[in-house]
């Protein structure tokens, strides 16, 4: 297992607690992108100042950075040499998804500022995710070419890959 992992999918696939275990597993930090992203009252980030922290997080020489934001793929893929993806169903990331918003609810569990939530952009999200599967895909093939590319695509598959750390 390399020292420097990436772990992306759908939201409510499991992305944030897949990327503790492996922190844990192999005492390394753990980024979690959307912390970087949002600020209070889920505001975005400036886009130079959150490229800026992610760039900062993927210099050092260990960690595991978890979420989506392909717009800063450019400055994860390339220092990866491990990439996760997570791909359950749509089904199951709603499901998911929706049991976390009854778990945490009235919890700033995301980002510091922010109460979780489900709005109509983060099921849209959820549901279009098998449109943009392919695309990920492709790019983790791309730009990240030497990596280890490990595709998981149940609960069995994560503890296999958990088990093997």
């Amino acid at each position: 297992m390399g020292r420097r992992i990436m772990v992306t999918g759908c939201s409510g696939a499991g992305k944030s607690t897949l990327a503790r275990h492996i922190g844990a597993a192999l005492d390394i930090p753990v980024t979690h992108l959307d912390r970087l992203h949002w600020r209070p009252g889920w505001v975005e980030a400036p886009r130079e100042e959150f490229r800026a922290a992610v760039a900062e997080a993927a210099s050092t020489d260990s960690w595991v950075i978890d979420g989506n934001y392909s717009r800063t793929f450019d400055l994860r893929l390339p220092f990866a040499d491990t990439v996760v993806l997570l791909d359950a169903s749509r089904y199951t990331c709603l499901y998911r998804v929706v049991r976390r918003q009854l778990r945490e609810w009235g919890q700033e569990t995301q980002a510091p500022g922010c109460v979780s939530k489900i709005d109509a952009e983060l099921v849209q999200w959820i549901w279009k995710w098998p449109t943009r599967r392919p695309l990920m895909l492709r790019r983790i093939a791309a730009e990240a070419p030497s990596a280890r590319q490990v595709l998981l695509r149940s609960p069995r598959e994560v503890a296999a890959f958990l088990n093997t750390l």
